[in-house]
Formats: structure tokens, sequence, C-alpha cells
């Protein structure tokens, strides 16, 4: 009920100035009673009381009923409206991949804590920042596959990427294949966007899909690739050989290609901080497209109130005439 008050409007909200009208009669009719009937003061009641008469009450009842149609009419007069808005939100997500590098090189530490942690807890904030879309994942290393369908479950999609690890798969570097199981999943997708996010920090070394045949794939099938090189610039500290940094060696060249090829485009992130601009760039880049239309309703409320007044005038009038009539 309250929810539906909210929506009530009064066109004419000056009308209930006129509430000073009934409130002055009520105090009138109180004067009038009390100018009317005398006071008389008595020790007892015992000998009066034979039950009274209805007619007193129902006459002071026709003057209470005259009142409150008169109420009633006022806010007739204030033309009650009720405005209802509907929003009609048509939105048209992206389907969208990430196919992350599980390599072991990516353990190495000029990111914080490493390459691999950071790449899955930015990619958790920029997939939480996309209510909108359908996202899937994959993981590549020597061989690849599919970590999660693409769907629009948040916290499936969340837990399977905080579930990603290092030598889970075969170690090496088949970007070709990240690149082609990324494909796969989008290739029936009859979303109006289809895009891939492709990070590595290495070079293509196995794998029995050539990266440049998985482009052609992906531009046959309309998938967009985001490529995304990781790794400083230089030497990097691992894990693995300890004292002793690691060379970064990132086929930019390739990643470049496969981008200009599908239409998207290469990024090299040299720390957290740059891989994020980057997410957020990527984000900027692919807008779901989400339209509202409203549609307002006004329409008059006073119908109900007109009737119940008229109701209240009849019976007043039926009472009047009828058994109270004889009252003077």
């Amino acid at each position: 009920m309250f929810s539906l008050l909210d929506h009530i409007t009064f066109a004419n909200p000056k009308a209930f100035y006129l509430l000073i009208i009934p409130l002055l009669l009520l105090f009138w009719i109180a004067f009038r009673y009390n100018k009317q009937y005398a006071e008389f003061r008595m020790s007892s009641l015992a000998g009066f009381r034979t039950g009274g008469t209805y007619k007193g009450a129902i006459k002071t009842a026709l003057y209470l009923m005259r009142i409150l149609t008169f109420c009633l009419l006022i806010v007739v007069m204030a033309r009650p409206e009720s405005n209802l808005k509907e929003e009609n939100i048509t939105s048209e997500g992206i389907d969208l991949v990430i196919s992350l590098d599980v390599s072991t090189s990516m353990l190495a530490e000029d990111f914080e804590p490493n390459r691999l942690v950071a790449a899955k807890e930015l990619a958790a904030d920029f997939i939480s920042n996309r209510p909108n879309d359908r996202v899937g994942l994959v993981v590549f290393a020597g061989e690849s596959f599919t970590q999660c369908p693409i769907t629009t479950d948040r916290q499936i999609v969340l837990g399977l990427l905080k579930e990603i690890k290092d030598g889970q798969i075969e170690d090496g570097t088949a970007i070709g294949m990240g690149l082609a199981t990324a494909v796969s999943r989008l290739k029936d997708s009859e979303a109006k966007s289809k895009v891939v996010i492709l990070l590595t920090d290495g070079v293509n070394n196995t794998g029995f899909v050539d990266p440049m045949t998985a482009s052609e794939a992906a531009l046959a099938f309309g998938v967009r690739v985001y490529t995304i090189g990781v790794g400083t610039i230089g030497k990097a500290r691992h894990p693995m050989s300890p004292g002793v940094p690691i060379e970064v060696d990132i086929d930019e060249p390739l990643l470049k290609e496969i981008a200009n090829m599908t239409g998207g485009r290469y990024f090299r992130a040299t720390n957290n901080e740059s891989l994020k601009q980057i997410y957020d760039e990527i984000d900027t880049l692919e807008k779901t497209k989400i339209e509202v239309s409203t549609i307002q309703r006004v329409s008059l409320e006073f119908y109900l109130i007109l009737l119940a007044a008229g109701i209240l005038l009849l019976l007043e009038m039926i009472l009047r005439y009828t058994l109270v009539r004889s009252i003077p």
C-alpha cells in the first residue's frame, strides 16, 4: 500500500486549503451543541437509565457524514493522480574469454608477488566490473584447456580463476593452442561482440596449432583478440633460479600481428600498475551496450473517492428523511 501511495501526486494541491471549512464546521457544531443543551447536575442518573434513543446517535452521525463527504470532495478537487514509471532495460553483452599463460616463467617476480598472481587478481577485478557479459577462462602452457566455459555466473568464474596455478599442465608456451581453445569457446556464440584477451610472457615454443592459424580462425569467426605481453624490460627474478635473473623474452611481433589481424590491440605490461591500466583500457574499448527506455503512465485516481462521497451523501439523505425525520 505504501509503495502505491509513493506514486500518488496531486495536480491541484491548493484545494487542500479548503479543509479549513470542515474544521470550522466541527467547531461550530460543538459550540451549537453546548448552547442548545443546558447543563443539569444530579447526584445520580439511576432513575434516568431508560436506554436512550438511537435517533440521537444517528443525528450526530449525519453531521459527521456530511463533513466527511465535503472532505472527500475536496480531495477530488485536488485531483489525485498516479505517476508510475516503467524502465525497460535492453542489455547487449559481450562474450569474452581470458586465455592465461600458466607456464613456469609466469612465476617471475617482476610483478607483485609474481606475474601469475598479479594477472589473476587484476583479471578478477576486470571480470567483476562487467556484470552484463558472459565470461570464460582458458589456461595454457605446453598445452591448453578450458578452465571455465563462458557463463554469466560471476561466482563460478571467479572461483575457477582463483584455482588456476602453475604446474597444472605440461610446461611450455603454446600460444597458438591457447588462442585456438579460446576461439573454439566463442565460435558458436551469437553475441554481436566476441573478444579474447590473451596474456603471455613468452615465445611460442610448442603445441600443434600455429599461432597464425589460430588467428585466422579468430578472424573467420569474428573474434577480436587483445594480446598482452607480461614482463619487465630486461631481466627478472625467478624463484627457480635464485640470485640469477632470467631473461624476459616476449614475442612482441607475433602478439602485435595477432591483434592487428583480428581487429584488437597489443599491450605491454611491465608491472602491476601498467597491467591494471591495460585492463581498464580494454574495459573502455569493449563497452557493453545498455539501452534504457522509460515509460511514464499518469492516471487520475479520484473516481473511487468521488464514488465514496456520492454513497455517503446518498446514505445521509436517506437517513435524514426516513429514520430521523421526526427529530426537530
